[in-house]
């Protein structure tokens, strides 16, 4: 891989659709590295379609998809040319399991292929997309669609992404790709599955399946020993990393050793939590440095340290690209300062177990009361658990689901406390948010990392928003870079 062309900047791939493809194109375009988020995709697939698919994007990239059969009876179902009526509910899609049925296979196929394709249309640059660990069930037929569009990167955290690097190789060579699922009090020799079979799923022959070609793939990890871990052995070394620091977006590390918080409830991290970015570099892989780094002054610091750029996300996910629900980009451009935008640190927000960042921002699940008017319920599913019930067979939770139903299912109550759902709050900030029969509409709930001094900085330089190019240009402005992708 040495003839790929690595980017000095990473644009995060953020939320459900946050990372959209209309941003990672317009990334991509600059000559760095655009991503999109690749989780959630068949429902953000389907939603698009009952909304009417608004300029005719998702049906102009299912159009090129290389089997026209799989993509007709998704049309039929899903698409509603003048879109949903008032109060209309999305139709549901087929949660993940350890049996995946076809239907679900084929939506995560296509929805993972029209992002990727979206993102990659009418450039010659690169694009990649961000799975997490912790969504482990929808990863083989996932990275097939993405591969199927010719994805260049992938990018994965929120746990340890071990399995990666061979399903890519699996799926490369057109066999069947197959991962191990974490099945919670599972016994040691019990292995469960998922797996995706391009040839079956598409319906081909092994003649007829496209060529697809090996993503590079980056581990985004957390401390150095993680990485030392992961390259040791061949079968599970990634093309390269990214090392996260506890104050970027999203999904954080816990601290190293006992959790402990602070008055304010937010986890405490200290000098172990820094990982050893020396001896990072001396493993020999290209890296990246994320959390804080959001500003050129930050990425000299990052390029002297010795790591092939940065991966940025809340510069980005403020741009006007991004798929950020309009009102509340204005909302946080209107707060855009240290005094009129806080964001926490969450420790029991995610249904992960992870720390979460969560911008505080009023009519968001951030506000208390806000959150005590949404009826808890599980019905996207992408985080929920694998566990063994009594009998021996495997069940499903959530600890965002309702109190009770957890706790039968051997959850405990006190692990369910401030749990928030995160599937469907993410997809109401990209403006796919549910809507009840009760006439109740999911509220979003926002996440941005602790350094929003770039942001403001870019703000002052363009009062009515920037593009991602103006991010770009701003983080490169003292970096000598080969020229744009055209």
């Amino acid at each position: 891989m040495s003839d790929r062309k690595l980017p000095v900047v990473i644009q995060g791939g953020m939320g459900m659709a946050v990372s959209s493809w209309r941003l990672a194109n317009a990334v991509a375009r600059t000559g760095q590295l655009g991503v999109v988020s690749g989780v959630a995709l068949d429902s953000v697939l389907t939603r698009r379609l009952q909304d009417g698919d608004v300029g005719g994007h998702i049906r102009r990239a299912l159009a090129a998809f290389p089997v026209p059969a799989l993509v007709g009876p998704v049309l039929e179902r899903y698409f509603q040319a003048e879109g949903r009526a008032a109060g209309e509910p999305y139709l549901p899609v087929p949660k993940l399991s350890l049996t995946p049925t076809r239907e679900q296979q084929e939506l995560s196929v296509l929805g993972n292929f029209t992002e990727v394709w979206l993102a990659k249309e009418g450039h010659a640059g690169i694009v990649g997309i961000n799975y997490m660990e912790k969504v482990q069930m929808a990863t083989p037929p996932a990275a097939l669609g993405a591969m199927l569009a010719g994805v260049d990167y992938v990018l994965m955290g929120a746990g340890i992404p071990r399995q990666i690097p061979h399903l890519l190789d699996e799926l490369t060579a057109g066999r069947v790709g197959t991962i191990d699922i974490d099945v919670h009090g599972a016994e040691a020799d019990a292995v469960h599955t998922v797996s995706v079979d391009p040839v079956d799923v598409l319906g081909l022959t092994p003649e007829t399946l496209p060529p697809l070609h090996r993503p590079f793939f980056v581990a985004i990890v957390s401390a150095h020993v993680l990485a030392f871990y992961l390259a040791r052995d061949a079968d599970i070394r990634p093309d390269g990393f990214i090392i996260e620091g506890p104050t970027a977006g999203g999904h954080n590390a816990p601290p190293r050793g006992r959790l402990t918080l602070d008055n304010d409830d937010q986890p405490i991290y200290g000098p172990r939590d820094d990982a050893n970015i020396a001896k990072i570099a001396e493993l020999g892989l290209p890296f990246w440095l994320a959390g804080g780094y959001g500003q050129p002054e930050r990425l000299a610091v990052a390029l002297a340290a010795g790591a092939q750029g940065v991966q940025v996300g809340t510069l980005f996910a403020l741009s006007q690209e991004s798929g950020l629900a309009p009102e509340l980009r204005d909302q946080v451009l209107g707060r855009l300062d240290a005094t009129e935008l806080s964001i926490r640190t969450d420790a029991a927000a995610s249904p992960t177990g992870f720390p979460f960042k969560v911008a505080q921002l009023p009519g968001t699940l951030s506000e208390p009361a806000v959150y005590a008017d949404r009826v808890r319920l599980c019905d996207l599913s992408y985080l929920r658990e694998p566990y063994t019930k009594k009998d021996g067979t495997v069940g499903f939770r959530c600890p965002s689901e309702p109190v009770h139903m957890y706790v039968r299912k051997g959850g405990t109550a006190e692990d369910a406390t401030g749990r928030a759902c995160l599937c469907n709050a993410l997809t109401a900030t990209v403006g796919l948010g549910q809507t009840r029969k009760t006439g109740y509409v999911e509220v979003p709930l926002l996440t941005l990392g602790n350094d929003i001094d770039g942001a403001a900085v870019l703000l002052a330089a363009h009062p009515e928003g920037w593009s991602a190019a103006d991010a770009v240009g701003w983080l490169l402005r003292d970096v000598a870079v080969s020229p744009t992708a055209p």
